[in-house]
């Protein structure tokens, strides 16, 4: 029997053979934010799309909620076309009157906050305060990147020859291209698109196959503003498609820096392919993410951190905590806690109050669950809660202990809400465990000693590119973070200095004297 509580929804759903969601009153708000029953996929300005015609599903209740007129590649080379065009134009305009146009944007982010995060709930299947969370971000990085576009400066670099100058100046580098996961199917893009957008490039986005409708929402919103402005509506453009529209992305030279949110297999491909071109990457890729907790952690803190940290997005994060390593002295006692909150954790409709976990996105993400679940069993581990599909796309956050820390299921990352559980001797042996995977995205530790604290993040310390403190491995701020290392990729899409990446660096040598010193000794009448 199940440990966990489900709660359904309070109203009967839509019949598969009836209406779509988007045509159901209960929905009404789907039309706030620009979704009708059939919805233009691409965007150059105006809006269209020759491919196929794809229905997202509500992995709630695995519902239709409204169909998406897909591009074909014929259709993403006019997109990237305008673009280009849209590109020149936007270099040669200043940066603080891009940073203004990058303003208008969060504040229609602002205006729409719930619908958008409904409907990545809805489409996607994390909970609402998550999903209205993530559209914060959005807004939270607009206002980032505007005060940005008045800080963009070179610098002048003294030379050792006697009126000469140098100068450092950054420049646009063009078309940024930019393909999103279905996890986060708004942040990602405006973490992109806000910074680039003020450094003087126009943007291009391909979302996830499977959450067409946020992408038209978000584009939509971003085309009012534009036309608004009477700007160009390849600034940011929108191609939703398949395969063959990510690897035409993927080669073509005009993208001059590809950001690819996806899976390490897909990434290094993806990586190999920008790279034999000569183009720029910021890759953000998966995550095999720890915590380890010291003799001395608050288990107070502890706790809900990692509940919500494992259990949060039902683990389909790329910074879910998917390992837990504790000193061998609290272990028992940090796994009866957990026990206790997991049986606490309400699963069901992420659109109603009160639940924490919803389903899984596919079915695909199911089957991949009941596999990880019986490898542990198979292999001799303990499932001390949960382990069990409850309906549908829903399952119980888990709990694993007794395998060896190096085994490969726990090295694997599996993207759904399950822990393994592994113990360590002291602190340097919670390093070398958390450093152990492929992976170096997020890592967290919880202790009070500053001597573990200035070590963990020192350069002996954790490997990761996001690397806590006393918060959980899904706490990074956006003023700070979103890079990986290892296998997880490089690059950063928000933090102080990641505007560099959008521009290219032209170091200029000034000589205001009359003199031209390297040629001296030489008679040129």
């Amino acid at each position: 029997m199940s440990l966990f509580k489900i709660t359904k929804t309070t109203k009967p759903l839509v019949s598969r053979c009836m209406s779509m969601l988007v045509n159901d009153p209960s929905y009404s708000w789907l039309s706030e934010i620009g979704i009708k029953e059939v919805n233009d996929g691409v965007y150059n300005g105006s809006w269209g799309g020759s491919g196929n015609v794809v229905t997202s599903v509500s992995p709630i209740n695995e519902q239709p909620i409204a169909q998406v007129v897909e591009g074909t590649v014929e259709d993403y080379k006019e997109v990237v076309r305008a673009s280009k065009e849209a590109s020149k134009q936007w270099a040669m305009t200043p940066a603080p009157v891009r940073g203004e146009f990058v303003r208008q944007v969060g504040e229609h982010l602002r205006d729409k906050l719930e619908p958008l995060g409904k409907l990545v709930s809805l489409e996607m299947g994390k909970i609402l305060p998550e999903g209205i969370g993530e559209v914060q971000e959005a807004v939270d990085i607009a206002d980032y990147a505007t005060g940005l576009s008045r800080m963009l400066n070179g610098k002048v670099i003294p030379s050792e020859r006697p009126g000469h100058m140098m100068l450092e100046n950054w420049h646009p580098l063009g078309v940024i291209g930019v393909i999103t996961a279905f996890n986060f199917p708004v942040a990602p893009y405006f973490w992109n698109f806000t910074i680039a957008n003020v450094c003087g490039n126009a943007c291009l986005w391909k979302g996830a196959p499977t959450t067409p409708l946020t992408g038209v929402a978000c584009t939509k919103l971003i085309a009012d503003v534009l036309e608004a402005n009477k700007l160009p509506g390849g600034l940011s453009g929108l191609i939703s498609g398949g395969a063959d529209v990510g690897a035409a992305m993927v080669e073509d030279p005009t993208v001059n820096l590809l950001s690819f949110t996806g899976s390490c297999h897909i990434g290094k491909q993806v990586g190999a392919k920008v790279q034999s071109r000569m183009g720029k990457l910021i890759l953000e890729l998966g995550g095999n993410n720890a915590i380890s907790v010291m003799e001395d952690a608050d288990l107070n803190m502890l706790v809900p951190a990692v509940c919500f940290a494992s259990v949060g997005t039902a683990g389909q994060r790329c910074t879910t905590t998917r390992r837990l390593i504790v000193h061998k002295n609290l272990i028992d006692e940090v796994v009866k806690r957990l026990i206790s909150a997991y049986k606490q954790v309400k699963i069901g409709n992420p659109l109603e109050k009160g639940n924490l976990c919803g389903p899984l996105h596919t079915t695909a993400a199911v089957e991949a669950y009941k596999e990880a679940i019986s490898e542990a069993a198979a292999l001799g581990g303990k499932i001390e809660v949960g382990g069990n599909v409850v309906e549908g796309r829903y399952v119980e956050p888990t709990i694993v202990t007794g395998l060896p820390h190096n085994s490969d299921l726990v090295m694997r990352e599996t993207f759904a809400p399950i822990l393994y559980v592994v113990p360590c001797e002291d602190f340097e042996d919670a390093v070398a465990i958390n450093n152990e995977v492929s992976q170096g995205l997020s890592s967290s530790i919880f202790t009070t000693k500053p001597e573990y604290i200035f070590r963990w993040v020192g350069a002996g310390g954790a490997d990761s590119g996001i690397c806590n403190v006393n918060i959980p491995t899904n706490g990074a701020e956006i003023g700070g973070a979103f890079g990986g290392e290892k296998e997880t990729g490089g690059g950063r899409e928000s933090g102080s200095d990641a505007w560099k990446q959008y521009c290219r660096r032209a170091t200029c040598t000034i000589n205001y004297s009359k003199d031209l010193p390297l040629a001296q000794g030489i008679d040129f009448s």
